[in-house]
């Protein structure tokens, strides 16, 4: 029976899995390089095809299609079945406790064309933890319970018990997928996921994702435990590039050290151009990603198309994600791939032992391919500072403004000390302290609640009539003095792709004068500056309990997060989805108060 699910799942993934190496008993193997993604828009004839001549196109629809109001009805669903689990892994050669996917990290690559519907069964097969699967970026319209956040959308999910997600892809482009329960992605907890659409530049093949992440061969929650709870900055201790890399265990003697890590490598023919989706999954670094002798033309940020522009390295902070293009018109030969980790000097908070180790290989296809190291140089200049691409630059490739503004709100980020020298973030003085067994969702939908604990930062965002032209202004201030003002966070919102207004070094005026109401940069994730602020609108058009958080991970776990309740007396959950939701949050009651082998110590989030 597990061979006939294997299967079925290696099926619907397109070969993904048996691309991988299998997982012996005593440990993991990561996963092979990603094949081409395939493209497979609507096949009739009369419709424009995508093609690497036309990848604006999309059958019916097109890059023009304004995505967060039309889209495709497939009437295909891609289901896929996920299994959390405790094992070891030794993604750079260093042998230690982590936690998967389906017994890989990354997890098994899910994708799905625009339009698809999406059903994923996730179980819980870890011992001693539950879990949640959040869908990053994924707007999750009128569907705030498939969100994923345990504490605010669903209880969590208790050892031994499945829940299933079930989703429309209204949205197009790259993500990922990662359990939201405290620091398990930090553990290996999550895979990539691309959504399949339309194009603003044309490209031959899609190469898929290119995944950056740091990586500590201390288990994470053990870190968090001994510093990173206090505030003590946790050095990681290595990077990786789709989940692998080298360590150099000759002058170790630690067991743990068993050596065997690889390099990230793939292979460009000339004259080709090469679609590739980077994105970071760190815990807190900042990368600004390159290829020696390469430019990228950017086409996407996060799940936006934006007119096509040329760089020469992007810079991307943790959750966000680019879509970019790169032309094999060097020399033929071997260059390095640079994830491009930013010091602490740039970006405040960060520490990493090996942080120029962070490099793949590309190899051009020629009669005698090489294996030796590339001998290329970086002559990419490091960022002054800890910001986010120029605003200029990511312009919408759908034009869309800011309607009528109905409620400005500003929100503080600051510190709270807990001991001499220790704290918490802090938004407007609250930490985010979520109960797992009770979430926002729950007391919205049975309860019609709309008084929630203090710690539970919840920002009600309401309509004042029925129009759907309405908009929030919320305006993150980082007000903390001195070192704590001067680290940057990523912030990430959920249920909605947000509009920036402004994003600046400084503090707010209060004035609204400056903002770009016009077509501003769209995405879902964006820097907070150091002793600056980050002005956005969000359209209220999708009710739901939605999360606003710092996507560096031991940020969020320290409370730098607040909930938006927008338009509760409009959500709607079937009674289906209710008995579901009711169910997983008996289950995960009864065995969190067995009790459970470990305590709450952090948000929960």
């Amino acid at each position: 029976m597990k061979q006939a699910l294997v299967s079925i799942l290696d099926f619907l993934l397109g070969g993904y899995l048996s691309s991988s190496s299998s997982i012996p008993s005593h440990g993991l193997i990561l996963q092979a390089p990603q094949k081409p993604i395939p493209i497979s828009p609507p096949s009739s004839s009369s419709l424009c095809q995508n093609t690497p001549t036309s990848r604006n196109c999309w059958g019916e629809y097109s890059i023009e299609t304004d995505y967060y109001t039309t889209f495709p009805d497939t009437g295909n669903t891609v289901e896929v079945w996920l299994s959390a689990e405790e094992t070891t892994c030794s993604p750079d050669g260093y042998e230690r406790p982590c936690m998967t996917f389906n017994g890989t990290v990354p997890g098994p690559l899910i994708t799905a064309d625009w339009g698809d519907d999406l059903v994923i069964h996730v179980t819980n097969n870890m011992k001693s933890n539950g879990t949640s699967v959040h869908w990053h970026g994924i707007r999750m319209f009128n569907n705030t319970q498939n969100d994923g956040v345990p504490g605010i959308s669903q209880c969590p999910i208790a050892p031994g018990e499945t829940y299933t997600y079930k989703f429309k892809a209204t949205q197009y482009g790259t993500t990922w997928y990662h359990s939201h329960f405290s620091l398990q992605y930090a553990e290996g907890l999550w895979g990539p996921m691309i959504l399949r659409g339309p194009a603003t530049a044309n490209y031959d093949e899609d190469l898929g994702t290119l995944v950056l992440q740091d990586w500590s061969h201390t288990p994470i929650f053990g870190a968090w435990a001994n510093k990173q709870q206090w505030g003590i900055t946790h050095e990681l201790d290595n990077l990786l590039i789709n989940g692998t890399n080298t360590f150099d265990c000759s002058e170790v003697s630690d067991p743990n050290c068993v050596g065997g890590g690889k390099k990230f490598e793939t292979v460009f023919q000339a004259g080709k151009k090469y679609l590739i989706r980077v994105f970071n999954v760190a815990i807190d670094s900042y990368f600004h990603f390159s290829i020696d002798g390469h430019n990228l033309t950017v086409i996407a940020t996060d799940f936006v198309p934006i007119e096509p522009y040329e760089t020469n390295s992007v810079l991307i902070s943790s959750g966000q994600r680019y879509d970019v293009i790169v032309e094999a018109n060097a020399e033929p030969g071997d260059y390095w791939l640079r994830a491009g980790w930013v010091p602490a000097h740039t970006c405040q908070g960060v520490a990493n032992s090996h942080p120029d180790d962070g490099t793949g290989i590309i190899r051009y296809e020629r009669k005698l391919m090489s294996t030796e190291d590339p001998t290329t140089s970086d002559l990419v200049e490091l960022p002054g500072a800890c910001l986010d691409e120029p605003k200029e630059s990511l312009v919408p490739y759908v034009k869309k403004d800011v309607g009528t503004v109905v409620g400005t709100t500003v929100e503080d980020v600051n510190v709270r000390f807990i001991h001499t020298g220790m704290f918490k973030w802090t938004i407007n003085s609250s930490s985010l302290e979520i109960d797992w067994a009770e979430p926002t969702l729950k007391q919205a939908l049975h309860e019609s609640s709309t008084s929630f604990p203090a710690e539970y930062n919840v920002l009600p965002l309401n309509r004042t009539d029925d129009s759907d032209d309405q908009w929030a202004i919320i305006v993150i201030e980082n007000a903390a003095v001195v070192l704590y003002g001067g680290m940057s966070h990523p912030i990430h919102f959920h249920g909605h792709d947000f509009y920036i207004l402004a994003q600046e070094r400084h503090q707010w005026d209060g004035k609204t004068d400056s903002f770009q109401f016009k077509n501003p940069p769209r995405r879902d994730t964006a820097m907070l500056p150091a002793h600056g602020y980050l002005a956005v609108a969000i359209q209220l058009d999708n009710p739901g309990a939605w999360l606003v958080h710092c996507h560096i991970a031991w940020h969020a776990s320290m409370g730098l997060a607040l909930e938006i309740l927008e338009s509760a007396g409009k959500i709607t959950v079937s009674s289906a989805e209710r008995k579901v939701f009711d169910d997983t949050c008996s289950s995960w009651s009864n065995w969190w108060n067995a009790p459970a082998p470990w305590p709450k110590e952090d948000s929960g989030v």
